[in-house]
This record gives structure tokens, sequence and C-alpha cells, in this order.
């Protein structure tokens, strides 16, 4: 980012707290926006030095026993994707999130709390870390969770699993989060996800509510090897995306060839509102800002709707690469 643009934002960000501030808010709203700008300058300050590491998080329930097999999957798919570099998110508290950091280890942990008057703190893996950091309001906490990763698993939970999953999966429908990886995993015999799956289909997708397509932003799978590839291969091919005015920017490892740009095109065409998916190089604003300039790109002039098709579009750019 510019110094100039940084300027104008610290700006815009003192005036909306003043505008706050002087327009007779009420004390309790006056508190809730100061303890919420607080905790969130906290957690930006503890993600920042870890912003270039690839980070998934995984959500499930507290209440998860140790003896339970979801305890040992959710410990088994940390494990395997610490060990392929990336960082495991989760909120820092009993059951399935302490299997995820156990799995993870301390050193690939980040852990981001509510504060509970039924939950003491953090667990045992996290506790006194300074990738650590507790927070009063789910919107703020659930705002880390999910604004920080590039992936996320899923496992069988309470109210408070449904909610983050149904939130991450209305973010990416309505473009408002960007395209990920988002796989719902089951223990082995475990049929969780596929009976809130068949509740999508027949109440959601059956009666027109959501888009056919939409069912498309999720996996659902028993299988640690399955989740681990669907997390991974994601970004085989795809690296990011960025909108530049009405283009919708994708930035690749490997560009397409003529011929997989023409299929992108027969396929997927109908998502642009003129013109056509084709090469583009970086834009004025991306050099400017630095931003992934080693990465091929493609563009288009998306219609912002369709993200379910949009999804789909990335997977087949990642059959593009060996």
């Amino acid at each position: 980012m510019t110094d100039t643009r940084r300027t104008k934002l610290n700006d815009e960000l003192l005036a909306a707290a003043a505008a706050v501030a002087a327009a007779n808010t009420d004390l309790l709203d006056l508190k809730i926006a100061t303890a919420a700008l607080t905790e969130m300058g906290e957690a930006f300050a503890m993600f920042a030095p870890y912003k270039d590491e690839r980070k998934v998080t995984v959500f499930g329930s507290a209440r998860t026993r140790t003896d339970d097999p979801l305890y040992r999957q959710a410990r088994e798919i940390a494990a395997r994707l610490a060990d392929d570099g990336w960082m495991v998110v989760t909120g820092a508290g009993p059951g399935i999130m302490q299997a995820a950091m156990e799995g993870a280890g301390r050193e690939k942990s980040i852990g981001v709390s509510i504060r509970l008057p039924f939950e003491t703190g953090a667990n045992e893996v996290i506790a006194g870390d300074s990738k650590y950091v507790s927070m009063r309001y789910f919107f703020t906490r659930k705002l880390m969770l999910v604004k920080e990763s590039q992936g996320f698993v899923c496992l069988p939970g309470g109210f408070g699993t449904l909610d983050e999953m149904f939130e991450l999966l209305t973010l990416t429908q309505t473009g408002k989060g960007l395209p990920v990886p988002i796989v719902l995993l089951d223990p082995p015999g475990d049929t969780y996800w596929e009976t809130v799956d068949g509740l999508i289909q027949t109440q959601l997708v059956e009666r027109g509510l959501v888009s056919p397509a939409d069912r498309g932003l999720y996996m659902i799978t028993d299988s640690i090897d399955a989740a681990v590839a669907e997390i991974t291969g994601f970004y085989r091919n795809y690296d990011s995306l960025r909108y530049v005015g009405d283009v919708l920017v994708i930035r690749l490892r490997q560009s397409p060839t003529d011929a997989q740009l023409q299929a992108l095109n027969e396929r997927f065409g109908y998502l642009c509102q003129q013109g056509n998916i084709r090469r583009v190089e970086p834009f004025a604003i991306e050099r400017r800002d630095n931003d992934r300039l080693d990465r091929s790109r493609i563009g288009l002039d998306f219609a912002r709707h369709g993200y379910g098709d949009l999804r789909e579009l990335i997977d087949m750019l990642n059959t593009f690469v060996d």
C-alpha cells in the first residue's frame, strides 16, 4: 500500500471514530465500538508476521471428547496440513480446536479465542503463545478466523460450528469472501455433513433459494487424503484474484495455452458481462502495490454473480498444470 493511500485510510478511520464520538452515541454502543476496534487492532498485529504464510482454519465442537473419532480426525488432518507448510488457525478452545492444535503443534498453530463464562481460556497447546489473541465478540472473532485463512475444514459441531460454516458459505456465495477450498469432514461411517447437505439440496436448492452450483462451494468427505488434496490442490495453478474496476483479474502460476483459453470461454464465457476471458498484464494499481507481479494473469468482466460457477472455473484452471 502506498503512503498516500495509507494516510487517506488513516484519516478516514479517525474521522469515522470522531463522528461516532460526536454523535451523542449511547454509552453501551460506544463501549461496543471501542472494544471491537481495540481487539481487531490486537488481532491484526498478531497475524501480521504471518501474512505470507498459507493458513487453514479448522472449525468444530468444543465439546468433542479426546476418545471421539472426530478428535483423531481433526488432529490428523491438522498434522498433515502442517507438514505441508500450512499454519492451522482455530478458536483456541477445547475439543476439535485443541485436537487440531495438537496435530499442528504449537509452532504451526494460531489461536483466536472467545471469552465465555463457561470456558477458562486458551487450551494448553497455545496458551501464553504470541500467536494467540482473546476476543470479546463473536463477530470480530469470526472476522479474523475467516479473513486470514486460505482454506477451511469443518468438522461436526453444534450451533456455533453450523453458524461458522454457513457464514463462510454465505461470504463465498455472495462474493464478500474470496473463493477458497471448504471441506466438510466426517470421520468414516459418520453422515453428519451428508445430512446437512441433504437439507441444503431438498430445502434450499429445490426451493430455488440457492443455486445448484452453490453446492460446489464445498466438498464432503470422510477421507483425510481427499481433504488434504482439496485444500492444497486448490492452489495448484490458481494463486489469487483481485478486482480492478470491472475486471476480475485471476492470478495463476501457469498461463493457459490458446486451446485452454478457448475451452475456458466455451465453458464459462457466460460469466462475462461483455467481451471474453483473456490474458492480461498487471494493471497499474497492481504494479503500484507490487501485487503478485510474478504471476500470469487472465481477466474477465465478471457479472459478479454465480460464484459457484467461478469456483468451477478455478477448478478447471487447476487442471491445466501437470
